[in-house]
């Protein structure tokens, strides 16, 4: 099963977004992500449509975060994108009358909910400017040391 990366992909715009002075284009976001403007597009109208980011036409149009980035959470980005499954594991259900298919099924059940729950509650805890701030330091470390 592939990876839903669109989470990823998406912070990793709107930290170069973060720090643009002006717009970004699609062709520009596409390039910094290794992909093709549609996937960007389609993407990033999901977070216009969550109200993240705006977008204008023309020459110098482009996308631009829309919101305070200590305002977005992990959690609100993951629910912006149509909130894809966490896990590419899941229960058998060939034969759900099975008893042995049950127990297993309610083990796995629980402990993916729960693991579900606990991914959720640390992405509310992170904010756009944390992951901003982490960048910033990165790269100032870097740079100190001449890279």
């Amino acid at each position: 099963m592939k990876r839903d990366s669109r989470l990823s992909s998406v912070l990793h715009a709107l930290l170069h977004m973060a720090e643009e002075d002006g717009p970004m284009t699609s062709d520009k976001l596409a390039e910094c992500l290794h992909t093709n403007p549609v996937v960007v597009r389609r993407t990033m109208g999901l977070l216009r449509e969550a109200g993240i980011v705006t977008s204008d036409r023309g020459h110098s149009g482009g996308w631009r975060i829309a919101v305070d980035l200590n305002t977005v959470t992990l959690r609100q980005l993951h629910s912006a994108l149509g909130e894809p499954a966490f896990f590419a594991m899941g229960n058998r259900n060939e034969t759900p009358e099975c008893l042995v298919e049950q127990a297993v099924n309610a083990a796995l059940d629980d402990t993916f909910i729960k693991a579900e729950a606990l991914l959720l509650e640390r992405f509310s805890e992170i904010t756009l400017a944390d992951l901003a701030a982490d960048f910033s330091r990165r790269y100032a470390e870097q740079r100190k040391q001449g890279r």
